[in-house]
């Protein structure tokens, strides 16, 4: 069996202390509009027909994860990549819409970035960079 849809839509959710107020820091980080915004979160994509979607849900009970992994810890659960021409600029621009640097930086072509709510997400370096 395949799933089936008269429209192509997917999304991927993250949990955060404050749903819409990720939403607005990833609008920021990309760019994107907010959408779906109320008490429970909001979700981000760069127009409302995109066919995909960042949603962002509020958690009253959320932990901030711990990365890289520390036994005993909470543990990321996924993370995103994104993509970028210049790393030092997009890091830049990262940190100034509130995004911090990771303190392990694993890779040279690749900078782990968290988000405000601790979730990491890497900027990395095209294959055409």
């Amino acid at each position: 069996m395949t799933l089936r849809t008269k429209t192509q839509w997917w999304g991927v959710v993250l949990d955060a202390p404050d749903g819409a107020a990720l939403a607005h820091f990833y609008a920021r980080l990309l760019g994107w509009q907010v959408f779906s915004e109320d008490e429970t979160g909001a979700a981000v994509a760069p127009s409302e027909d995109a066919g995909y979607n960042l949603a962002f849900e509020t958690e009253k009970h959320y932990v901030r994860p711990v990365w890289p992994t520390v036994e005993g810890e909470p543990q990321m659960s996924m993370h995103l990549d994104i993509e970028v021409d210049d790393l030092d600029e997009a890091v830049a621009h990262a940190v100034e819409v509130g995004a911090e640097l990771a303190s392990y930086q694993p890779q040279e072509t690749v900078r782990v970035m968290l988000d405000p709510a601790g979730h990491p997400f890497c900027l990395y370096l095209g294959s055409s960079a």
